[in-house]
């Protein structure tokens, strides 16, 4: 397998950060936009992304670019991600919202029923999330479940 470079692995992240996820972050964003935030020119971007391209790592269309699961893997991303559900104190929600957007996170929603919020996290940073939510006044409670394998 061939080694990513630090601009292939720069661009990734970068293509992530802008992305949106589905079952892959697909990113809408104009070459010369994005050549421009990487500092490098629209013909060096398309020489890296070619390169990921070949690899699989992205898919490119007209107006689009996914990162698939092996570029997300390459990362770090995991595709069996930790859940984290949160009953909130009703007085503090708002502020425990606030708070959670703070958090770095795959997804973070807010549910109706026994639980307030859900977290969607990679399975590595579940201890650091738990953690955060702690020491975050109005939290009640926190359940977590790992992903063991996607069954569709």
């Amino acid at each position: 397998m061939e080694a990513l470079t630090k601009r292939s692995i720069q661009l990734l992240k970068l293509l992530c950060e802008k992305g949106k996820l589905t079952s892959s972050y697909t990113v809408q964003i104009k070459q010369s936009d994005l050549a421009k935030e990487l500092g490098i020119s629209r013909q060096a971007l398309n020489l890296h992304l070619k390169k990921l391209r070949n690899l699989d790592y992205i898919r490119t269309g007209r107006g689009f670019i996914d990162v698939t699961e092996k570029g997300l893997n390459a990362l770090g991303f995991s595709s069996t991600p930790a859940f984290i559900f949160i009953k909130v104190s009703p007085t503090k929600r708002s502020e425990v919202y606030g708070k959670i957007k703070e958090i770095k996170v795959q997804k973070a929603f807010r549910v109706a029923g026994d639980m307030d919020a859900i977290l969607v996290v990679e399975s590595d940073r579940l201890n650091e999330v738990l953690r955060f939510l702690s020491e975050i006044e109005g939290v009640k409670d926190t359940r977590s479940y790992i992903a063991i394998e996607p069954v569709k």
